[in-house]
């Protein structure tokens, strides 16, 4: 289950984006017993949450989720903004092998100015299985600005590399991979193809471009 639950934080900074909604359930106190039943009853045996504000994280989400039987990993983003990315897995399913935080931050490289980050786990299922000795699960959130899918794609492709390090078995073959996340794109941009794909023409593509459909998307 993939959820991006809106950080508080950010839905105050950005609350022009919610004029449309009554006052009282974009509250934090409301809304998060209804993100908590609603995770009850999906009854998911991994979670992938973005937006997951650090204080809502350690005082709230991550004991509620315990009590469920989850145990949880937990990512914050390198800026000042106090949320990020967290992968919660029922310990009756699993055991985990390893946890890979994936910062997308580089001081002195301007196309990686932004401190979206990732989070990459392996997991080992506790119902053994020779076909499936471990899973990897992946989960980030990137950027959201619509014009900058140069960025975007960047920011994937060093996920992807983190994500095919950890998956990378000592014979040789890869175990299975789920990838999860707020990507802020469509399915048919050239950011969901190179996902899908693997592989992505860029030459003449505009980066406004890259995690939007174009005219025939639509249809």
């Amino acid at each position: 289950m993939s959820y991006n639950i809106l950080s508080q934080n950010l839905l105050e900074d950005n609350s022009h984006l919610y004029k449309h909604c009554r006052r009282p359930v974009l509250m934090w106190g409301y809304r998060f017993p209804n993100i908590l039943r609603e995770i009850k009853q999906l009854d998911a045996d991994v979670l992938c949450l973005q937006e997951v504000q650090e204080d809502h994280f350690g005082m709230e989400i991550k004991p509620s989720l315990e009590y469920l039987g989850y145990h949880c990993e937990y990512k914050m983003r390198t800026g000042r903004k106090p949320d990020g990315c967290a992968i919660c897995f029922k310990i009756s399913k699993f055991n985990l092998i390893s946890s890979n935080p994936v910062e997308f931050f580089r001081r002195d490289i301007p196309l990686l100015d932004r401190d979206n980050v990732g989070l990459v786990l392996l997991l080992q299922p506790r119902f053994h299985c020779k076909a499936t000795a471990a899973v990897c699960i992946a989960n980030t959130h990137l950027l959201y600005n619509p014009r900058r899918g140069d960025i975007k794609l960047t920011q994937l492709a060093m996920l992807l590399a983190e994500i095919a390090s950890v998956a990378h078995q000592k014979d040789g073959r890869f175990c299975p991979i789920i990838i999860c996340g707020d990507f802020n794109s469509v399915p048919g941009s050239p950011l969901y193809s190179f996902i899908k794909e693997g592989k992505l023409n860029y030459e003449g593509l505009p980066i406004g471009k890259v995690g939007v459909c174009f005219i025939s998307c639509k249809n």
